[in-house]
């Protein structure tokens, strides 16, 4: 076996420390470790989460990996208790190739099919031989194989969590030859895939595609809904009951996929419940990618809480609301430009009446598409201005949507944080506080500051934009994650202080 596939060897090799770290996480099953490593047990031939409730295996048995390609690569098939598919994902800040690591959220997100490996490497901004050597490195895979072990880990998901036929769970996992899905997945997992739908139960079939994502606790539902209410797009997004809805467009392959979506909590367990309209089957990689950037899935709240210390003692599951798709939040945070944040949803609700298309959705509040960048090309300044945008405002708009139509500009997942601001920054309209913004929820960049915010001014209770910018140093790398704090102690009441006995 290739050592640089495993990230520690077995007891009695020179990694003996770091090899009991995670095989006394295996032990406590301790969840702040779910997603960020596997293990193998060359017993049994299995990988699992630290989290399974399996009987744990010796020390001596076990192999711990990166990632889930990793561990099929070194011949272990996924464990079909704990479901090395369902774990969370991991954030990437503190790893040596964020080039690797937004390659792999990418390829989480399907782009690898809908590209190429040259697309990708373009998207980067980097050659396809650097992309792999790079990526190799990282994750001890080729992205390659690394989408391969995605694309049968998603169908395993439909195979558990579905009724869709197989040739249909094929074509939705990224697979365009059913004999070649039949063929990898035995080989893979040691089963057919009728065998492993039997395995796992019969699925309850019923209006939508049910998928549970998990997120390492604590986990904020509360607040993160609470921030998502106040800022819901008329016709486009809608919070009732404790769950949230969106329509959705995506397009993939020059295809549109029009559809909808709800979240909630799952009950008892550390994920989120997804609900996914039929009409979104083939685009499922996308569609759940985007719901943990929405969620913030990623998200390692003991390392934030490490840095943040008593500004996120009271709130410790709080997340960054990301963004379902990058233009739509680029055009509210311009939107969003020195007024409320209740007029700046009005004003998108009128922007999404007049340009976004019609979705069909069993929500009466969900009836339009937030509308593409290519459709906004298209407008007029007076189009756009009549909607009582003012022009500087308009002339943002048109201009991002210029840009992001053109492919000059990408706001995907996990873009590169530096040159995306340098290229907002220079368009018409759009400042630094508005680039930090679409920097903060579209990008996912945990490290966004939005400097010049009157209300993390008032925040922290300083006189000036130098020394809030001063103060946030202390944060760094997660200052979007304080910015997040800052704003809800201002909407929050302080907490009561108690008397000591």
């Amino acid at each position: 076996m290739n050592r640089s596939s495993y990230i520690d060897g077995q007891v009695g090799d020179d990694n003996t420390g770091s090899h009991n770290a995670h095989y006394a996480a295996l032990v406590a099953r301790d969840s702040r470790f779910d997603g960020r490593f596997y293990v193998g047990v060359t017993s049994t031939g299995v990988y699992c989460r630290p989290v399974c409730r399996v009987r744990t295996p010796k020390a001596a048995n076990c192999l711990f990996f990166a990632n889930p390609a990793a561990a099929e690569a070194a011949g272990f098939r996924p464990c079909l208790r704990c479901r090395p598919e369902l774990a969370p994902g991991q954030a990437g800040i503190d790893s040596a190739s964020r080039l690797a690591w937004a390659a792999a959220q990418r390829i989480e997100a399907g782009q690898l099919d809908d590209q190429g490996i040259e697309g990708l490497a373009a998207r980067l901004g980097i050659t396809d031989r650097h992309l792999r050597r790079i990526f190799a490195d990282t994750f001890g895979v080729t992205p390659v194989a690394y989408a391969q072990t995605q694309r049968l880990l998603m169908a395993k998901r439909l195979l558990a969590d579905t009724a869709l036929p197989i040739t249909e769970v094929a074509l939705a996992a990224g697979f365009g030859s059913l004999r070649r899905f039949n063929t990898l997945f035995q080989s893979h997992y040691g089963l057919t895939p009728s065998d492993l739908r039997r395995a796992s139960g019969a699925p309850v079939s019923g209006e939508g595609l049910r998928f549970e994502l998990a997120f390492r606790p604590p986990f904020d539902w509360p607040r993160l809904l609470g921030f998502l209410a106040g800022r819901c797009v008329a016709g486009v997004e809608e919070v009732e009951d404790s769950i949230y809805r969106r329509s959705v467009r995506i397009e993939q392959g020059g295809i549109v996929h029009l559809g909808w979506l709800s979240l909630t909590l799952a009950d008892g367990r550390n994920a989120v419940a997804a609900t996914v309209s039929p009409s979104l089957v083939r685009v499922l990689q996308a569609v759940l990618a985007g719901v943990r950037r929405l969620c913030d899935l990623a998200c390692e709240p003991d390392a934030v809480a490490r840095v943040l210390g008593p500004l996120a003692a009271d709130a410790p599951g709080l997340r960054v609301p990301g963004a379902f798709d990058g233009f739509e939040m680029s055009v509210r945070a311009v939107l969003g430009q020195q007024v409320t944040v209740k007029a700046a949803h009005t004003i998108a609700g009128r922007f999404v009446a007049a340009f976004g298309d019609e979705v069909a959705t069993p929500f009466a509040g969900i009836r339009r598409v937030f509308p593409a960048p290519q459709r906004i090309a298209q407008a007029s300044v007076e189009e756009i201005a009549s909607l009582g945008i003012v022009r500087q405002r308009t002339h943002a708009i048109l201009a991002l949507a210029n840009e992001i139509a053109s492919g000059r500009l990408d706001l995907g997942p996990a873009a590169d944080v530096a040159a995306t601001l340098a290229k907002l920054e220079a368009l018409p309209g759009i400042g630094r506080w508005t680039a930090q913004y679409i920097a903060l929820r579209a990008l996912g960049w945990p490290d966004a500051w939005p400097s010049g915010d009157v209300a993390l001014i008032k925040s922290l209770g300083v006189a000036s934009v130098r020394e809030a910018d001063a103060a946030a140093e202390v944060w760094r790398p997660w200052r979007g994650y304080a910015t997040l704090h800052l704003w809800r102690r201002l909407s929050e009441p302080a907490p009561t202080k108690r008397e000591n006995p």
